[in-house]
Order: C-alpha cells, then sequence, then structure tokens
C-alpha cells in the first residue's frame, strides 16, 4: 500500500473501519470492462470508447477532470478535519447544474452514453454535499466512494480522440465558454 492509500485509508478509517483499506496487490473488487495496458494503448488497440473533440475541447475537458479532481481532494481533506461546511462547500461545485449537464452534452455529443455517465457523476456529488450538511460522517463517505466509482467508470470507458473538426451537434454555442 502506496503513501496516497494509507493516507486515504487514515481519512476514512474511523468511519469505514480499516477493512476498508486493502491491499493493493489484491485482487480488485471490480474489473474494468475495457481495461487495457498501457502497451496496447500506446499501440492503438485501447478499446475505450473514443469521444470525438477538438484539441481546444479536449483541452477544457482535462481542466475540468482536474477541476473535479481538485474538489475530490478538498472533500477528503476537509472530512479529515470534519469540516462538513467545507464538504459541502467543495462538493457543491461539481454538484449537478443545468450549466454542468450542458457540458456534458457538448462534450459527448460524438460519444453515445458519455453525457449520461458525466451527469450521474454530478448528481452523485450532491449526494455529498447533502451527508455534509447532515454532518453524517458515514454518508459523506459512502458518496465520495459512489461518486468516485463513476469517476473511475467513465476513465475505464471512454478516452479523449482528438478531431480536427467538431463532431455534429457541438455547433450550437460552447457552453465551455461560459466556464469560470
Amino acid at each position: 500500500m502506496n503513501i496516497p492509500q494509507w493516507i486515504a485509508c487514515l481519512t476514512l478509517a474511523p468511519s469505514l473501519g480499516l477493512a476498508a483499506c486493502r491491499d493493493s496487490s489484491a485482487e480488485p473488487a471490480h474489473q474494468p470492462s475495457h481495461a487495457s495496458s498501457p502497451a496496447t494503448a500506446a499501440s492503438g488497440d485501447d478499446a475505450r470508447t473514443p469521444v470525438p473533440l477538438t484539441a481546444m475541447m479536449a483541452l477544457h475537458q482535462k481542466r475540468d477532470m482536474r477541476d473535479h479532481l481538485r474538489v475530490v481532494q478538498e472533500i477528503a481533506a476537509a472530512l479529515a478535519k470534519d469540516d462538513f461546511d467545507q464538504v459541502a462547500r467543495s462538493a457543491s461545485r461539481i454538484g449537478w447544474s443545468e450549466q454542468q449537464a450542458a457540458k456534458c452534452k457538448h462534450m459527448g455529443a460524438g460519444a453515445p452514453g458519455f453525457a449520461t455517465l458525466g451527469e450521474s457523476f454530478h448528481r452523485t456529488a450532491d449526494h455529498i454535499a447533502e451527508a455534509a450538511r447532515r454532518r453524517d460522517r458515514a454518508e459523506v463517505a459512502q458518496a465520495l466512494d459512489a461518486t468516485l466509482q463513476v469517476c473511475v467508470s467513465c476513465h475505464e470507458s471512454y478516452r479523449q480522440d482528438i478531431v480536427a473538426t467538431a463532431p455534429a451537434g457541438m455547433d450550437d454555442g460552447c457552453p465551455m465558454a461560459q466556464h469560470k
């Protein structure tokens, strides 16, 4: 088990018990359905569904993914201190909204199922904020787990595919231009 895994265990252990902190060398609980090794991905045999994006859209999407990861880190840090107000504020940044839904639909226009999975991520983040407002540590941890499961599922299922022109359905205004 590496240092980041131990930190996660120490953060979540009071509410989940140390049983949640298993050795990463053990058999994983979930086998990805679209798994590929780094060698096959590098050779173009990546079986994940491509999400066609222009270079600019891909950059915007990566920026958003990094921000989502930053929010998850903020949530874990705040939960470690039982700072439920900060957990709720952070989770609200990635919660569902019409703007988030529009971005998911925009980015996923060329990949069936992508927008639905993206919206699911934002809706699960709402449960983190709700549990934090109730100051329910165990439920915050469970909701964070559910949110991260959606992250893993999406990254196991989809990959960016840089294209020269935007796919059909992405011509009706870019919600990314209104972001931040």
